[in-house]
């Protein structure tokens, strides 16, 4: 279900009308999805889906009580408006209370196009053609997903503030493998904008890293020197910056912590070329205008030239140490350089080419330690030259580290998804020293 503005501020409304607590918050979120998934020469699977849910949070002297829904009837949000009010007087009172926003001043995030909104099933098959026809005509077999969404975010408290956001979507995720099946490439992209999305690009790229037949290699564990496309990139900087949160650091429980207490706030920490930005209306990958509770999102640095500016910090923690909130972002832009990934190969002695990762996961926020998985598309690196495809390894590497490793830096660009997070943020690909590779994995 995609309401409108007002559609959203009517059904918040009603809502608040029929609170009798202190305060009361409502969240209604929703929208509209369509894939369509692939597999050799076909497709396989068109899902379309329409969902919408409302989440009331009511505040009672100092608690709050929460209840969601996915029914907008009178009846519906009127049950859940004492659902919610009955929760709230049950609990202890919250040490981290904190009252619902007023009104506030958000900046325009531009992520929303009425044509990529009204995209329907025969733009995804036209994408899945691509791929399909690149794989045929180089002889390997492809996979993947094309997907449209249209998506809508409203809040409102008591207060008196409302805010309302819409975005569009349009995302393509393409595997290709050789006819042996012993070898996969991976290519892919998100965008709010269609025409900003080219399948046909997708499409080369993941066939021509598909396109190997020799047996790839095992590389032993070790340090290495590995080229990280930009995909790889923003992997490892997503990681960064979620762990970037301010409470965490003040009290002792964060890489982020000061010796002694504090923050570490203003001190260099990377290497001076990492700088990772978040600003709404950046025009690669654009932060939404508001983020938790109602907390707008403004145009700030997180790193500067590796020096740490910046820390997440919500609304409870921002009260007690009487300072600013700042949401937590899933759009972020890491900074580039010129050097291009051939430039970057061509200066590895032995190395690995890395084109993404999944299953990652932080180990250990306070050393900054992220384990996880090389995927779709490792190449060993000889004398300045890819010599062979190499398979997976695990990973377990210190982001600190990493970051402070830093080589070379490619043009940013935007990429896919970062973490499944729904996010996708704009980076570079990156050339790094003393990456470590714990173990191998047989997988391709």
């Amino acid at each position: 279900m995609f309401l409108s503005s007002d559609d959203a501020k009517s059904i918040a409304d009603k809502v608040l009308a029929r609170s009798k607590a202190d305060a009361c918050a409502v969240q209604i979120q929703g929208g509209l999805d369509q894939s369509l998934r692939f597999a050799r020469r076909g497709a396989t699977t068109n899902l379309a889906s329409a969902e919408a849910n409302l989440r009331i949070s009511s505040h009672i002297g100092g608690r709050i009580g929460s209840c969601s829904i996915s029914r907008f009837d009178d009846e519906a949000l009127a049950a859940a408006v004492a659902r919610s009010e009955e929760i709230a007087r049950m609990l202890p009172v919250d040490p981290d209370y904190v009252a619902p926003l007023g009104p506030q001043n958000y900046g325009f995030s531009d992520r929303y196009d009425d044509a990529t909104a009204n995209l329907h099933l025969d733009a995804l098959a036209d994408a899945a053609a691509r791929v399909i026809e690149e794989g045929e005509r180089i002889g390997v077999d492809t996979f993947g997903c094309a997907t449209t969404a249209r998506r809508f975010n409203a809040y409102a408290t008591s207060a008196g503030l409302f805010a309302y956001e819409r975005r569009s979507e349009i995302d393509l995720s393409a595997t290709a493998r050789n006819r042996a099946d012993a070898w996969s490439g991976w290519a892919g992209a998100h965008q709010f904008f269609a025409d900003r999305l080219n399948a046909e690009a997708i499409a080369r790229v993941a066939c021509a890293k598909g396109a190997h037949d020799a047996t790839p290699v095992d590389l032993e564990p070790g340090a290495y020197t590995v080229v990280l496309e930009p995909e790889a990139t923003t992997e490892f900087a997503f990681w960064l910056i979620k762990t970037m949160e301010a409470r965490a650091a003040d009290e002792g429980r964060s890489f982020f912590t000061r010796p002694g207490g504090g923050a570490l706030l203003g001190e260099k920490l990377f290497d001076e070329q990492l700088t990772i930005r978040v600003d709404p209306a950046d025009p690669l990958a654009p932060e939404a205008a508001f983020g938790f509770e109602g907390v707008p999102h403004r145009a700030r640095a997180f790193v500067e030239n590796g020096v740490v500016t910046t820390l997440y910090r919500s609304r409870a923690w921002a009260q007690k140490t009487e300072s600013e909130a700042i949401p937590f972002a899933r759009n972020f832009v890491m900074s580039g350089g010129d050097v291009s990934i051939d430039e970057m190969v061509r200066s590895v002695r032995r190395g690995v080419l890395v084109t993404r990762l999944w299953y990652t996961n932080i180990v250990d926020r306070k050393s900054l330690l992220l384990t996880g998985l090389t995927r779709d598309g490792n190449f060993l690196i000889e004398n300045g030259r890819i010599v062979a495809p190499m398979r997976n390894m695990r990973f377990n590497q210190r982001l600190g580290e990493l970051f402070s490793n830093i080589k070379a830096l490619g043009p940013t660009r935007r990429t896919w998804r970062a973490a499944g997070e729904g996010g996708a943020p704009a980076a570079p690909a990156m050339l790094v020293d003393g990456f470590n590779f714990s173990s191998k994995s047989s997988g391709i």
